[in-house]
Formats: structure tokens, sequence, C-alpha cells
């Protein structure tokens, strides 16, 4: 309890001591932090008396300060460094531009979707700093609702009453298959067809693997998993070596080499969106890009 207390009476005298440190001289740090003289000698001989020994002693026509004083007054320099950069970045994120926005987002979006909405919005804002977070769907809700993203792009959007979500684009699902697959060269396969076909899926959590599940119960049968990965472009790459079939979106800007991208019938869509916690207020950084991102042209 002694230290709480000594430590809440150093708290706000941070920067005199600091102040002392660097000018050895009561008169001088009077004149910098505009109090006057008596009133520093007070708050120093306080300070004293709560540690126990004297804080300055004389040296010539100033002070020097004692071992103990040079000890706090170095954490006080710390402390007042950590401060003013806590000050710094608190002003810029009311800021909306110098501010900083927190975006997650799913890792098949960081192909072209993502950096095609920064470029447009970094165009306006250019000082506006950003930090990107990749991940599942379940993760980027985790990490939403844990307050460690500021906005996520999702899809399917969330049924999630503690979170606003926005649809911003519907993206079409298309069947990816090896480029010498029997179905390559067909203009749409139904799912029942792929009834016997060894699937390439996303692991559990995103929101891809979801909707083959759902659509293959649909269908009448449960997808025989050759592999299961984190990445899309994997699951492409899978694909490409006739490894498995896979549901994807349209890979952007046209089909790779080694695959063929067949329209299912009846068509499958997603919506993507995004959403943002709904009882929380968005500082003006992160309102001006989620602002940005609603009145944009279509997305996809």
């Amino acid at each position: 309890m002694e230290h709480e207390s000594l430590t809440a009476q150093l708290a706000p005298q941070l920067l005199l001591l600091s102040t002392l440190r660097k000018t050895r001289n009561i008169t001088r740090a009077a004149e910098l932090l505009g109090v006057p003289q008596p009133t520093i000698s007070r708050r120093v001989a306080a300070l004293g008396e709560s540690l126990g020994t004297p804080l300055t002693v004389p040296d010539g026509r100033g002070i020097r300060l004692t071992r103990a004083a040079e000890l706090l007054a170095e954490a006080a320099e710390r402390a007042l460094a950590d401060v003013e950069s806590g000050a710094r970045r608190a002003r810029e994120e009311i800021d909306p531009e110098t501010g900083h926005v927190v975006l997650g987002f799913l890792h098949l979006m960081g192909r072209s979707i993502v950096p095609t909405m920064l470029r447009d919005h970094r165009a306006r804002h250019p000082r506006v700093r950003f930090t990107l977070v990749q991940g599942s769907r379940q993760d980027m809700l985790d990490r939403l609702t844990a307050g460690e993203l500021d906005l996520a792009l999702l899809a399917p959007l969330p049924d999630d009453p503690a979170l606003t979500a926005v649809p911003l684009a519907d993206q079409e699902i298309l069947l990816t298959v090896p480029a010498t697959h029997r179905l390559a060269a067909r203009s749409s396969v139904r799912m029942a067809e792929l009834a016997d076909e060894q699937f390439v899926l996303l692991e559990h959590g995103y929101g891809l693997r979801r909707m083959t599940d759902e659509l293959s119960a649909a269908a009448g049968f449960s997808p025989r998993i050759a592999f299961e990965g984190q990445e899309s472009d994997t699951v492409r790459g899978l694909v490409a070596a006739g490894l498995g079939v896979a549901l994807l979106p349209r890979f952007e800007p046209g089909t790779p080499a080694g695959v063929a991208e067949v329209p299912l019938v009846p068509p499958v869509t997603r919506t993507v969106g995004l959403a943002w916690r709904a009882h929380e207020q968005l500082s003006p950084a992160v309102l001006g890009f989620r602002d940005h991102l609603l009145t944009r042209t279509p997305l996809l």
C-alpha cells in the first residue's frame, strides 16, 4: 500500500521530475513549467518526504538530483514518452485523415477485392493507416466480436444482433475442375452430378465449406473429401493437379491455367458484406472507410 500511495503522489509530478533532471535548477524548472518557484520547492519537498529521502541537494548555483530522485526521474521520462505516444495515437484515432482502421477479410478477398477498395480510399485519404487481418469466416467473426477488428468483410453475412451487417454485392460460385476433367467443357452442371467426385475443400469455419456441405446435402449426397485446406489458391492448385473438384468464386482477372470454371444450375451466389459491432461508436477514420465501401461502385 505504501508503494501505491507513493505512486499516486508521483503520477501528477512526472513532468516536474523530468524537468528538474534536465535543468538542475529550481528557478529554471519553474519558468519552463509556468509555476511559481515556491510552489515547485514545496512539491519537491513533499515528494522527498513521501519517499523518505530528499530529492535534491545543492550543487553550486543549482541543484543535483539524489540517486533515488534520478531513478524516479528516469522512470518519469519513460512514462512521459509513453503518454506522449499514446496522445499522438489518440489524436490520430479521432482524425479521419490520419486515423487507423483494422480490417478483417476472408482469404479469397485478398487477391483483388481488398486491394482495389484500399487503393480507391487511399487515393482520397492517403494518411489513413490500415492493419489487415485475414482468416476464416469464423475467425473473423470471433475477432470482430472480441473488438480486435473495426470492420470485417464476410460471406455469408452474420445473423447476430450484436453485429450490424450490410450486403455489398453478390458473388457467383462456380464449379472448378481440372482442365482435362469430363465436365470441363460443359456450359453448366448440376450439383447432383458431382456425387461421385472427389472434393478439395476449405476447412470447417470457412463460409465456402459450409456452402459446399449444404449444397451437397440438398443434392442428396455428402462430399467425398480428398483434401482440406485454408487457402483458396491452395485449393485451386490441388484442383489443377487433378486431385479433385471445388466450389469457388470466379478467379479474377481470368480463369487460371490448369482449371476450368463451370457455372452451376441453378446458379449459386453468396452475399459479400461488411460487418461491425452494432452498439459501438466508430472512430472517424473507420466511419470514413465504412461509408466509402457502402457508397462506392459495385464491389465485385
